[in-house]
């Protein structure tokens, strides 16, 4: 594809103007950087307003605005299981994360292996946990790096330069990007993600209105996008007496994106940031809000194929590279002028900037207070902490961009659904322990998580990193299910098992730093 230089111009402006912001943001009032929490937690101080654009940042990826509708591009209707997925973390947010909030709040925990370290007194399992929280992570940095590499595609800008004396560089707009990604991060911590996802989601919903609207017009009506979709692509298909078929792998990726989504530790970063636990429980019932968006940004992969982008020689260049997951940039380059697809392409990359800065900031906190403080220094400074955590970010960021530059996917949603298969297996040692310890004990749980990671990791090595279905054969019924859920069913079945025989065998007292007080 040819340089697109109106659009071009157009996200420059917007990608800068907003990165300015980021790093102006410590600037705008007197913060102190040098403290973790502040850094880190943007000092907890963040209201309704900006708690409710910073969680919706953080929910909200490039795997949004441009995995989902690459799905139902590619595969229909299976596409939709981000959307019931995405209501159904509110409840738990709710129910579950605001009694998360209140204890670590009260007791200045940082990260959920902060918690996991006070409940049971065990650094090892908090190790276990903090690790599991940045294998994950990765992954999903390495998906919004890609959705920015997608958008230069789509603006034509050229992947592969050469440097005199230095050969042919791949990649340097993304490499441009990462930096400035970093510095920001870097400079601004927390507070500067949360300015510049205001803007980002200002963007967005300008992007996604214009679409909703001015796309079907074009192409004659939601009526006429429906009726050019095949059959097959609009209903999952039928299971058997001996195979449980689409239906039911459709069902565990709901069930296992829905308990995966605020374990993750950047979420787990913008929920405890919220100043009050009254916020978390308001925005839980306004952050629906992005999910009716949701529901409109998964339509735009049936709009890309009723407008046959594909078919279309001016985009071959990009769906050679990037496959399914170049619908959307192709889709807004054909139905919009050149201006507004540069402000489509900014929001969806400020939509990933967003979150991968969080999400490398979330890295940092955790190996600061659960690797490096709890097994390297343990009596390091508070200036000590939070620099180690700056230079931690920087280095996950660096892992993502190897992990982009890479692996290749057809579909960029199995980056998130990869780190699903993970950070899955926290759960028993953060949410259920939430409520009560009295049936755990923490070799049960490292146990259950080992288990649990060997076992995800597996499916996942047999899926050649390319999908998260895996079928079971149980009792010669074929099973397809989300391999996260599988490998935690596995992981409570051994966690309590072993659990049981712990507490068998020994008559010793947990030790459980917080009180039933603190979770109210």
């Amino acid at each position: 594809m040819n340089a697109n230089p109106i659009a071009l111009s157009v996200f420059l402006v917007l990608f800068l103007v907003t990165a300015g912001l980021g790093f102006y943001a410590s600037k705008m009032r007197k913060v102190d950087l040098t403290q973790l929490t502040e850094w880190g937690l943007g000092g907890r101080s963040f209201g309704p307003v900006i708690a409710w654009f910073l969680l919706g940042g953080d929910i909200y990826t490039a795997y949004t605005f441009v995995a989902v509708p690459a799905l139902m591009f590619g595969a229909g209707a299976t596409g939709f299981f981000a959307l019931p997925y995405a209501i159904l973390i509110y409840p738990v947010l709710f129910v579950v994360f605001s009694r998360l909030w209140s204890v670590a709040h009260k007791r200045g925990y940082v990260t959920a292996a902060d918690f996991v370290r006070g409940r049971f007194g065990n650094r090892w399992l908090s190790l276990a946990v903090a690790a599991t929280g940045i294998i994950a992570t990765v992954p999903y940095i390495a998906l919004q790096l890609m959705g920015l590499q997608i958008v230069f595609a789509g603006m034509g800008i050229q992947t592969e330069f050469y440097i005199p004396g230095y050969g042919v560089f791949h990649d340097l707009p993304l490499v441009i990007a990462f930096v400035v990604l970093a510095a920001y991060t870097y400079s601004s911590g927390l507070h500067g993600s949360a300015i510049v996802s205001v803007a980002k989601g200002i963007l967005v919903f300008v992007a996604v209105i214009a679409a909703v609207v001015v796309i079907p017009i074009e192409l004659g009506g939601y009526d006429k996008i429906f009726a050019s979709v095949p059959a097959k692509m609009l209903l999952l298909g039928q299971g058997s007496a001996n195979d449980l078929g689409p239906g039911f792998s459709y069902a565990s990726l709901i069930v296992g994106s829905t308990l995966a989504v605020f374990l993750y530790p950047h979420a787990l970063t913008g929920v405890l940031s919220s100043s009050s636990r009254r916020v978390i429980e308001r925005n839980a019932l306004l952050l629906p809000l992005y999910s009716f968006s949701l529901a409109l940004v998964a339509i735009l992969g049936y709009m890309a194929l009723a407008a046959n982008v594909k078919a279309d020689p001016t985009y071959a260049a990009g769906f050679k590279v990037f496959g399914n997951n170049f619908a959307i940039p192709a889709l807004f380059l054909h139905a919009f002028p050149p201006w507004f697809a540069g402000v489509a392409f900014a929001a969806i990359g400020i939509g990933a900037l967003v979150p991968a800065a969080i999400m490398a900031i979330s890295c940092g906190n955790l190996f600061t207070r659960n690797i490096f403080r709890e097994f390297i220094a343990p009596d390091c400074s508070s200036i000590t902490e939070s620099n180690v955590a700056k230079i931690t970010s920087l280095a996950t960021k660096l892992a993502a961009l190897f992990f982009v530059v890479t692996l290749q996917s057809s579909y960029a949603i199995n980056l998130q659904l990869l780190g699903g298969i993970w950070i899955c297996q926290t759960l028993p040692s953060v949410m259920l322990a939430l409520y009560s310890t009295r049936q755990l004990h923490p070799v049960g749980l490292l146990l259950g998580w080992f288990a649990g990671m060997a076992a995800g990791t597996w499916m996942a090595i047999e899926l050649h990193f390319k999908g998260a279905i895996y079928v079971l054969h149980v009792f010669g019924i074929a099973v397809p299910c989300y391999a996260a859920l599988s490998a935690l069913a596995l992981n409570i079945v051994v966690a309590y098992g072993a659990s049981f025989v712990c507490n068998l065998s020994s008559r010793a007292a947990l030790m459980d730093e917080t009180l039933a007080e603190d979770y109210v």
